[in-house]
């Protein structure tokens, strides 16, 4: 069975979408059978991994998730064995207005993977960058989120959102969801404020945060647009180095987690962080 896990982040250009591609690359490379699902209405992962948009028109997550087609006829192969994506496009922003009468809507995403669990090793979502109705789908079907995180200050307070939107889902829909960690992204050791805020962010959470750091790289920041993840694009580069480290943590942390029947609690947010954050929830808890 699958271990699925979201890629969230409501704060946009945090490396969540590079994360994802690269992250379920570097699964594959280690013959761990991985599906990659686009849940952003920009489409940015299945370009990123040299999907042709044409290809995918009449077949991807937006069909799969309104019931129009079986999940299993939205998936695509990658260039890499063992590298599957259920593609996306602009159709799946009329996804949430679509879903939201219908009845379980937060758990149609759930409900489409269903069939196909049991067919990988790794399900990763790559999540849009908000906290609506396609996000609370992805949580609600995943067993572990991780939260891509630039290493600023304000990356703290959104964090801080995301937590608080988390609990209310556990607490309502999926008490089994739990964070797989946090990376931090785009990290430049030259500069003393990234440092700084490394430093803070471990302290405050410790093992939650993965000892693999994404650094900021010029060939990481290329690949995409060449429609390859780092690895297939410049695998001596510093972000492949960085991906390869990130999927081998992930990979020994399951194997230690394997007997465990409880959920890991989520970390605590530090109180002066909190109290800059919205109070209110960012889901309806309508549910």
């Amino acid at each position: 069975m699958a271990k699925i896990i979201a890629m969230a982040n409501q704060k946009g250009g945090v490396g969540k979408t590079t994360s994802s591609i690269n992250l379920a690359a570097c699964l594959a490379v280690a013959e761990k059978k991985t599906l990659l699902l686009d849940l952003d209405p920009q489409g940015n992962a299945s370009v990123g991994v040299g999907l042709d948009k044409s290809l995918f028109e009449e077949a991807n997550i937006y069909h799969a998730l309104i019931g129009a087609k079986p999940i299993k006829e939205c998936i695509y192969k990658t260039e890499l064995p063992h590298f599957d994506i259920v593609p996306s496009d602009n159709h799946l922003v009329g996804a949430e207005i679509e879903l939201v009468s219908e009845l379980a809507r937060e758990s149609k995403l759930k409900a489409a993977l269903a069939p196909i669990e049991a067919e990988y090793d790794y399900i990763l979502i790559d999540c849009p960058p908000s906290l609506g109705l396609l996000t609370l789908n992805a949580f609600n079907a995943s067993h572990r989120f991780l939260v891509p995180m630039q290493t600023e200050y304000y990356a703290m307070e959104g964090l801080a959102q995301l937590l608080n939107t988390v609990r209310l889902i556990r607490n309502s829909i999926n008490p089994e969801l739990s964070m797989e960690g946090i990376l931090l992204t785009m990290f430049d050791s030259r500069t003393s404020l990234h440092k700084q805020v490394s430093s803070e962010i471990r302290k405050h959470f410790g093992d939650k945060v993965f000892e693999a750091v994404i650094p900021r790289n010029v060939k990481l920041s290329e690949s995409p647009s060449f429609g390859k993840p780092i690895i297939l694009y410049d695998i001596e580069s510093k972000g492949s180095e960085a991906y390869l480290a990130l999927a081998k943590e992930i990979i020994l942390k399951e194997r230690t987690e394997q007997g465990s029947d409880l959920p890991p609690e989520l970390p605590k947010v530090p109180v002066e962080i909190l109290q800059g954050a919205s109070e209110q929830p960012i889901i309806n808890s309508e549910l």
